[in-house]
């Protein structure tokens, strides 16, 4: 939430989460969201269209704080994909709405293996 001169300017977390999770969708490496908790050890997959159950806003006074919930591809180096994933939903985020992102965390819920002849 801003205030200036002329009112208040309020953005919903649901944008906020849109934004991160669009963000990430389109990151090297990453192959989807994942939903939050595990199910018998395996993440779920979330379609494009749910792809905001894989995003966690909590917006605080001196910043946002995301988490996000991801399923890597198998045999890319994660942190390497982990950082450049916190750097591209920093840059959209604080882009789209010049609020500054304070921390973004990130949870590889799963690795995915491509499939032979696929």
């Amino acid at each position: 939430m801003q205030e200036k001169d002329l009112g208040r300017i309020e953005v919903s977390s649901q944008v906020i989460t849109s934004i991160a999770g669009h963000a990430a969708n389109g990151c090297y490496g990453i192959v989807a969201m994942a939903g939050r908790g595990l199910r018998d050890g395996i993440a779920e997959r979330l379609q494009r269209e749910n792809l905001h159950r894989g995003v966690v806003v909590r917006v605080e006074d001196d910043g946002i704080i995301i988490d996000l919930f991801v399923v890597v591809e198998y045999g890319v180096r994660i942190t390497e994909v982990a950082r450049s994933l916190q750097d591209a939903v920093r840059y959209q985020v604080e882009k789209a709405l010049g609020i500054k992102v304070k921390t973004i965390n990130v949870n590889v819920q799963g690795i995915h293996f491509e499939e032979a002849g696929a």
